[in-house]
C-alpha cells in the first residue's frame, strides 16, 4: 500500500510518499513528474541517454534555440534530474544517475505492490 507519511527534518515537516522501503519526498516526485511531463525535457533526457552533451550538441539535435533550451535545461538542474560542468564557454550537461535511480526504486516498489489484492471487508 502506498502510504503518504510525515518526516521531521530539523525541526521542518516534509511530506514523503513511501513505497516498500524507497522513500521519495513529495515534494520531489511531484517536482520529477512535472519535469518529466514536458515533451521537450523528454526529447532532452532521451539526448543525454548516451551520455554527456555540450548545449551547443543539444541546440542544433533538438532544434530548440539556446534561450529556450537554457530554460528547460535550467528548471531540470534545479530538479535534480541534471548536472552540468563548464569548459571554457561552453556547458556541458549529463543526467544524473542518482536522481534516476531513486526515481526507479520507487516506482519499481510501486510496481511490486500494485498488483496486491485488497484486504477483505469486516
Amino acid at each position: 500500500m502506498v502510504d503518504e507519511s510525515i518526516i521531521f527534518d530539523g525541526g521542518s515537516r516534509i511530506h514523503s510518499m513511501r513505497v516498500l522501503d524507497h522513500t521519495l519526498p513529495a515534494d520531489q516526485a511531484r517536482l520529477l513528474f512535472k519535469v518529466l511531463g514536458d515533451p521537450v525535457r523528454l526529447s532532452v533526457i532521451e539526448a543525454l541517454a548516451t551520455g554527456e552533451r555540450c548545449v551547443c550538441e543539444l541546440t542544433g539535435e533538438l532544434g530548440l534555440a539556446q534561450s529556450k533550451l537554457s530554460f528547460h535545461l535550467k528548471v531540470m538542474k534545479d530538479a535534480g534530474l541534471l548536472e552540468s560542468r563548464q569548459e571554457g564557454r561552453w556547458i556541458y550537461y549529463r543526467l544524473r544517475a542518482e536522481a534516476l535511480q531513486t526515481l526507479q526504486d520507487w516506482l519499481a516498489g510501486l510496481a511490486d505492490r500494485c498488483q496486491r489484492p485488497a484486504c477483505p471487508c469486516p
